[in-house]
């Protein structure tokens, strides 16, 4: 299984980037699909995380700013990231937790990792 995240890049205060993450591979089902963000010098934090059904959670950072989205037919996440603060400037990783074909149980995955950074 791969997760791979696109997207990132540079942009200046108040403007917006949108992140991808596609998942492959021998995948049964997924289940919860989200964005971890970790900034130098910090702790990894959620930032946003999508159900199978489509429920949503978001740091109280990016509510209203952030959107996650997810295309369950391409096995796919999204982060729109709109209204950026230079705060926001983090390596953005997706994570997803599902099942393999064969497999038994959920296990989390991680994707390498998009640099998105905010210049004031």
């Amino acid at each position: 299984v791969q997760l791979q995240a696109s997207g990132g890049g540079l942009v200046q205060a108040g403007g917006s980037l949108r992140l991808s993450c596609a998942a492959s591979g021998t995948i049964f089902s997924i289940n919860d699909m989200g964005w971890y963000r970790q900034a130098p010098g910090q702790q990894r934090e959620l930032v946003a995380r999508i159900t199978s059904e489509g429920s949503t959670n978001y740091a109280d950072s990016v509510k209203g700013r952030f959107t996650i989205s997810r295309d369950n037919a391409k096995n796919t996440v999204y982060l729109q990231m709109n209204s950026l603060k230079p705060e926001d400037t983090a390596v953005y990783y997706c994570n997803t937790v599902l099942m393999t074909n064969g497999g038994i149980s959920w296990s989390p995955y991680w994707g390498q990792g998009t640099q998105v950074t905010v210049s004031s």
